[in-house]
């Protein structure tokens, strides 16, 4: 096998940088109208046919000899069998970075609080779990365990009841350690169903599957495409583009090792992106030369080569301060910061899904065991979306208890506020409940 890479190389004192680094991120997830029409179809048989719809579906598209939904179904125990299929090592690596990952979500969960004007008045919020959460996990070969951590416990951690997972098993193929992260997680039901079928069985309900509140978790272009659909019915969490990695780096970390930084997200998929800044050219040369060196030794160079030539770059910038500023306009998925003194340019960063921190923290080890979730924004959503975490699986009720005083007072402003705006029925609620004493001053 030949692979050979031609990175792009950039450089931010060039007039048409700007031009060049929009059309590098450009990147939309755009269904065309066949799956588009495709997955409304899908929608409308789930929900009209139910259970019999998604067995058709999944005997359909994943190759699997299912007779009813029975056969499509993993109750706890099969869990439990998965947590004695994986190796020891697996199992320990598996606990150790699940108890990682509850620990740094159980410090984002929120709590209701109130307080008391002087007239006693009672302002506050009531933060409720969710009922129920769905999670889609991807199956067969392309399979994340670490995705099933990273969306079920923070729903645990929430306070959700139930977490219902979805994994499709093409051909049959059962992945043991999915399974066995899903026991660890704490997954209430497991359904052997993937595609838009599934999405839409957690979404409308089935005969057997439950109907949940929100959706997470990665999928192809048809899970995209039905969550956009189901949205408004469930919530979800995000519609996630390509994984992406944009290293800034001060030129003093080994070159190899920031190549295998770029790799770690190039070998995704052919769209990822892979991008480093560096005031430092000769750095930059080097890196170019440790990517070609060391592209032939890995096992998904085929998948790293296309990604790198077609979304890859590597820019050179005036200074350090320059680099912040294209990575605030790039907001990547994640950013590592590979130079001497990270906190000191952590204040300097506006945007970025997460934030790796020093020539050590290699973003894989945010991916796996670090415990901030991997779940993050990307194709520049940064700038206004934050990672999965607790607070998706909780909601927030107003709460607003008046007393006689404060109900009078208020009305007043409510009453002049309303009147302002011709609706007479919301004045006249409020002034209902001014004090006798009051209307008459």
């Amino acid at each position: 096998m030949t692979v050979s890479t031609a990175i792009a190389r950039l450089n931010a004192a060039d007039p048409d940088f700007a031009r060049h680094l929009d059309h590098l991120l450009s990147w939309e997830s755009v269904s065309d109208d066949a799956v588009n029409q495709r997955v409304l179809d899908i929608i409308k048989a789930v929900r009209e046919r139910g259970d019999a719809a998604l067995v058709e579906f999944t005997q359909r598209f994943d190759g699997v000899d299912a007779k009813s939904i029975d056969d499509l179904i993993l109750n706890r125990e099969r869990l439990e069998l998965a947590l004695t299929r994986i190796t020891p090592a697996q199992r320990e690596a598996l606990e150790k970075a699940a108890n990682r990952v509850r620990m740094y979500h159980e410090r984002q969960k929120q709590d209701s609080w109130q307080y008391t004007e002087a007239d006693g008045t009672v302002l506050g919020q009531k933060v409720t779990p969710l009922d129920r959460a769905g999670l889609y996990v991807p199956g067969g070969k392309a399979s994340y365990p670490s995705s099933v951590l990273m969306n079920a416990i923070p729903a645990k951690v929430a306070g959700v009841a139930e977490v219902v997972m979805v994994v499709p098993t093409p051909r049959g193929e059962v992945n043991e350690l999915v399974l066995a992260a899903a026991c660890i997680a704490g997954v209430d039901r497991v359904f052997t169903v993937g595609g838009a079928q599934a999405v839409a069985a957690l979404a409308y309900g089935t005969e057997s599957v439950p109907q949940v509140d929100k959706i997470v978790g990665p999928g192809n272009i048809y899970v995209a495409t039905a969550k956009r659909h189901v949205f408004g019915q469930v919530g979800i969490d995000m519609i996630a583009g390509p994984s992406e990695i944009l290293v800034v780096c001060d030129g003093q970390t080994d070159p190899d090792w920031i190549a295998m930084d770029l790799f770690s997200q190039a070998e995704h998929d052919e769209d990822a992106q892979a991008i480093l800044v560096s005031p430092d050219a000769s750095f930059l040369d080097r890196v170019a030369a440790g990517i070609d060196k060391l592209l032939p030794t890995m096992e998904r160079a085929e998948i790293i080569e296309k990604s790198i030539n077609g979304r890859g770059a590597l820019i050179q910038v005036r200074d350090m301060q320059q680099a912040m500023e294209v990575a605030n306009r790039i907001a990547p998925e994640h950013l590592e910061l590979s130079v001497a003194d990270p906190q000191a340019w952590l204040p300097h960063i506006r945007h970025a899904g997460a934030i790796f921190m020093g020539r050590h923290t290699s973003e894989a080890l945010g991916d796996y065991c670090a415990g901030p979730n991997h779940v993050l924004p990307t194709s520049g959503t940064a700038r206004f979306s934050s990672p999965l975490g607790v607070y998706d699986f909780q909601k927030r009720s107003s709460i607003i208890f008046c007393s006689e005083q404060g109900a009078s007072e208020l009305g007043h402003t409510a009453s002049v506020l309303a009147r302002g705006e011709s609706l007479t029925a919301h004045a006249r609620s409020a002034e209902y409940r001014i004090l006798t004493q009051e209307k008459g001053n």
